[in-house]
């Protein structure tokens, strides 16, 4: 039996979104795809990459179906490749969170995150692990939108470059240990500028 994980990196499509904090579930998912060599393909709701890690295999998918459909995309592939919620990992970006901070949890509510509350929604249920990776709150009343949709900042994008290295070992740690390993291992961490 192939132990098989759904790893789901949340953004949206096109060019305008590239690289912007809403879109770190995809670069995160990219990075980890050119670690272990594997390379995306035009799928149906998504790209699809796979790889191998140590004898498990990672379905790895950017849905295509923009952020607040999310769910459809992931319901789509974990009934395809029959991967259970144990086996799902959902990274997301996380206005709650410090910039310096990464945050695996079990489950939890969307917090008003359309790509969450869609995946919510299609898998009637919370309970599957996320990577919150923490983008920081730094705008004006009212501009929440246009922050989300904006690209880093020069001085962050040295802590977000450490903050995907070490998203790729919190997943590998996760699918080779187990949640709680990966919690207690990563959650603590704290990314600063030194």
């Amino acid at each position: 039996m192939v132990m098989k994980y759904l790893i789901v990196g949340l953004g949206n499509i096109g060019e305008e979104y590239a690289h912007t904090r809403h879109n770190i579930g995809f670069d995160v998912v990219d990075a980890f795809a050119r670690k272990h060599g594997a390379t995306f393909a035009s799928l149906r709701l998504a790209d699809v990459a796979e790889c191998k890690v140590k004898g498990r295999t990672l379905v790895l998918i950017k849905p295509t179906t923009y952020m607040n459909l999310s769910g459809k995309a992931v319901k789509y592939w974990m009934d395809k490749e029959k991967i259970g919620l144990e086996r799902l990992l959902v990274i997301v970006d996380d206005l709650a969170l410090p910039l310096d901070t990464l945050r695996l949890r079990p489950s939890g509510a969307d917090a008003g995150h359309n790509g969450l509350k869609s995946i919510q929604q299609l898998l009637g249920t919370d309970q599957y692990p996320r990577l919150r990776f923490g983008i920081g709150n730094d705008y004006p009343r009212g501009r929440q939108v246009d922050f989300v949709l904006s690209p880093w900042k020069a001085e962050e994008v040295p802590i977000v470059t450490r903050k995907i290295e070490t998203s790729i070992e919190l997943i590998e740690t996760f699918i080779l240990s187990g949640l709680t390993p990966a919690m207690n291992a990563f959650n603590a961490k704290k990314f600063n500028n030194s």
